[in-house]
């Protein structure tokens, strides 16, 4: 029996969560909401975090109803990341680990998706797409690395839509992004928009600028909706997406697809992925918002399989880099 705890706050979620050979014994979450029209900067985010982590943590061990003296590992987000959210969550998991006396795991935030997402849905060996707030990325696992085959060579799909919220002045709770689905559910009219697929990868910069200025210009003379612009966008975004995991499981000869990160609890993408699997005879996996938003399970999961496997991170290697690509992870726990 192995008990891990993972320490999450790479951005504007704050998540503790505590596994126990795969069974989720906690997983506690407080999210940093900006007013309207605004995003969250990294000092504030911060701020956020170090205000409530001593609550969530506290919470985190009673809801698992464990002991900090039964605690096998402390995991946390090495990247990537924002610095300032990730480094003030770093030094109170590393802070508790030398009070406990217990041995540190540093994960990579994307392979905690990937793993949490496994874990979850049963998934054995998919074609990964990873898409949240701060990355895009289709992968697959071959010879102890997630590879990626395909990314956003700009910006990530999340901050995309978050950005747009902000123009329309939509509400960041519970998020831009959710409140964004919500709308484009009662959208009727396709508006064209950039497709910009480059290969195995994808740009998001140029629609978004494209769909700013149509938006103030549409708007204001009333040829379309807030819904139509938000369905247009998701449409065109996840056609893009889906397109990318195909031809990557075309190549891999994958039967399996898995969707994590924050915007893989959008039921439309998931729907328009399920068309393309089923068309495919393949099998989608996608989990709800416990699992597919940042939390600190999938950190504990991670790093659970890390640890098992023999990875241990010396105190002095405990540092957070905002840059830690999804295959610069050596991958000994899978065979």
């Amino acid at each position: 029996m192995t008990i891990a705890i993972g320490f999450e706050g790479s951005a504007n979620k704050l998540g503790i969560g505590i596994i126990n050979d795969g069974v989720v014994l906690s997983n506690v979450r407080h999210t940093y909401i900006t007013p309207p029209g605004e995003g969250f900067l990294p000092r504030d985010t911060a701020k956020h975090h170090q205000k409530h982590i001593l609550d969530v943590l506290q919470k985190a061990l009673e809801d698992a109803k464990i002991k900090p003296q039964d605690i096998d590992c402390v995991c946390f987000t090495k990247g990537p990341g924002m610095g300032a959210p990730l480094v003030s969550t770093a030094v109170v998991a590393c802070t508790v680990a030398q009070l406990w006396n217990k041995p540190l795991v540093a994960v990579n935030h994307c392979i905690g998706h990937i793993e949490m997402g496994r874990l979850i849905t049963g998934a054995d060996n998919p074609v990964v797409l990873y898409v949240s707030g701060g990355n895009t990325q289709v992968i697959a696992y071959l010879k102890n690395r997630y590879r990626i085959f395909g990314e956003t060579i700009d910006m990530a799909i999340g901050n995309c839509l978050d950005r747009f919220a902000r123009v329309l002045k939509l509400s960041n709770d519970p998020s831009p992004g959710y409140n964004i689905e919500q709308l484009a559910k009662k959208g009727t009219k396709y508006i064209e928009l950039p497709y910009t697929v480059k290969g195995m990868d994808v740009s998001f910069s140029g629609i978004l600028s494209f769909i700013e200025s149509a938006a103030h210009r549409m708007l204001k003379k009333g040829e379309c909706t807030k819904e139509d612009l938000c369905f247009s966008l998701q449409e065109t975004l996840f056609a893009m997406l889906i397109e990318i995991t195909e031809r990557a499981m075309a190549h891999c000869g994958s039967s399996e697809v898995l969707i994590v990160g924050g915007v893989g609890c959008n039921k439309r993408l998931q729907e328009m992925m399920g068309i393309m699997a089923k068309e495919r005879n393949a099998t989608l996996f996608a989990t709800d918002e416990r699992f597919c938003i940042d939390n600190g399970v999938m950190i504990a999961q991670a790093g659970w399989e890390m640890f098992r496997a023999g990875h241990v991170t010396p105190i002095e290697d405990t540092w957070c880099t905002q840059r830690y690509r999804t295959d610069d992870v050596y991958v000994n726990w899978r065979s």
